[in-house]
């Protein structure tokens, strides 16, 4: 397998150089030169394997022969037995017909486990058969941050520097992130905003060179191997409900776009799905895409749902380069365009074209409040403000003609506070998480600026 960047002028790498190399050098994204695809019969054996073994079978032609099988499948089974259900990605049939797939029974009750377990244990696997080491940078706006500390914890090839926006992530995710304490481990909270650690993190990968030639690897879902990680449970979720005779909808809590990319991929691999509904807060940049062709930044603005709190989604750009036909000079005029502007347009005919496959909402706090009571009184069951704005966005498009599943992508006890003013209930973290909050905390406070980041890696790396 090929792996292309989204702008068209950086080397074509193979799975294990895309990997452990994150952002092309050219400033663009890498994606798999051909997409595999399963035809009906082979989605029929499928869809009676488990989580494991269905991943193994996705997952398999990514990589093209790279790391034989049974490692493959070794680092599969180490990557989710650490999750506390084992469905891995469960369903919930709500009372009022409503679908609701949790996706976060790992240790950090995120969706992000899902990718970033595996992907831990895929770094440690090629960077010690390279005897290699890598500094891994990513930025979060609350979830990815935990769930890659967790995954990289301890690994012998791996420093890993983790950016977050200093007090706009809630306490349960900057705790998560910040009482692990292994020396490889380094959380920096800016004083910023989610996009300004993004850029921080683009604009490391545009000058390696600071830490003498060590290569940079990136855990952000620009990485490629979380977004084939993702691509599994829309799979899971299909044939649980519905076999492969019926199209399923999928409504998807969106911030940076890897999540719901991951479905449109799994579309395109032979998947039965009619609509991938983009579920955004008031951060809204991609329903004013969707809707009106308006991908324009504006200021972000913080929310009950903080994860989606985003105006600059990395992934929308892979989605792009196939709108596009895969040309990259086109995307990067388009890149081009949208950095120094802070906006850009597309044809008519590529809107029509998204709009094919996309639907979009946007859903305000208030309305937040309103679906977690609503889904509480109804069900007797708890979501957190993300789930909520998926809810919100499914109900939008709910034909009665059409199953619609909605992603739950964390858990509500990560959000206590909201969930408790609208419901009465207080969510209670998982026994092993239990003592989060006497847990002593490490991190360090940076301005936001790209050289004081800089600085603090270069004198933190080994």
């Amino acid at each position: 397998m090929r792996y292309i960047s989204t702008r068209g002028d950086a080397p074509i790498l193979n799975f294990e150089d895309v990997v452990i190399t994150g952002l092309a050098s050219d400033g663009g994204l890498y994606v798999p030169d051909t997409i595999p695809t399963f035809p009906k019969e082979q989605l029929s054996y499928l869809a009676t394997l488990s989580y494991q073994d269905l991943a193994l079978e996705i997952m398999s032609p990514f990589i093209g022969g790279e790391i034989p099988r049974k490692d493959i499948k070794d680092i599969i089974d180490r990557s989710y037995s650490t999750f506390r259900s084992e469905q891995i990605t469960p369903i919930q049939m709500l009372g009022n017909g409503e679908v609701v797939l949790e996706l976060f029974h790992g240790p950090t009750l995120a969706f992000k486990d899902i990718a970033l377990q595996f992907l831990g244990n895929l770094l440690e696997y090629v960077l010690n058969k390279r005897e290699q080491k890598v500094a891994i940078v990513g930025a979060t706006s609350g979830d990815t941050g935990s769930a890659a500390i967790y995954g990289c914890q301890g690994c012998k090839h791996v420093d890993l520097f983790m950016l977050h926006p200093y007090g706009k992530v809630s306490d349960v995710q900057r705790k998560q992130m910040t009482t692990i304490l292994d020396k490889n481990i380094h959380n920096i909270a800016i004083d910023g905003n989610f996009d300004d650690c993004q850029t921080i993190i683009k604009e490391l990968f545009q000058s390696p060179k600071f830490i003498d030639n060590r290569p940079l690897a990136a855990v952000n879902s620009i990485n490629w191997a979380r977004i084939m990680a993702q691509i599994v449970y829309y799979f899971y979720a299909v044939f649980r409900l519905n076999g492969v005779d019926e199209p399923v909808s999928f409504a998807v809590p969106t911030g940076n776009f890897g999540d719901i990319y991951a479905g449109y991929m799994a579309k395109k691999m032979g998947l039965p799905i009619k609509k991938l509904i983009v579920a955004t807060n008031k951060n809204d940049i991609l329903n004013r895409f969707f809707t009106s062709n308006d991908y324009s930044k504006k200021g972000v603005t913080p929310s009950l749902s903080p994860s989606m709190d985003i105006q600059i989604s990395s992934n929308f750009e892979r989605l792009l380069f196939d709108l596009y036909k895969q040309d990259g000079k086109a995307i990067a005029e388009l890149m081009k365009e949208f950095k120094q502007s802070g906006s850009l347009k597309v044809s008519d005919d590529i809107l029509q074209e998204s709009q094919k496959i996309f639907s979009s909402a946007s859903c305000d706090d208030m309305e937040t409040k309103k679906i977690i009571a609503e889904v509480y009184n109804e069900n007797d069951y708890l979501v957190d403000p993300h789930t909520a704005t998926a809810i919100y966005a499914a109900r939008q498009f709910d034909e009665g003609d059409n199953m619609i599943v909605v992603l739950a992508t964390a858990h509500p006890a990560k959000f206590p506070d909201v969930v408790e003013e609208v419901t009465g209930i207080h969510p209670e973290l998982p026994e092993h998480l239990s003592d989060l909050f006497d847990r002593e905390e490490k991190y360090i406070k940076i301005d936001n600026n790209v050289e004081d980041v800089k600085s603090y890696i270069s004198k933190s790396y080994w």
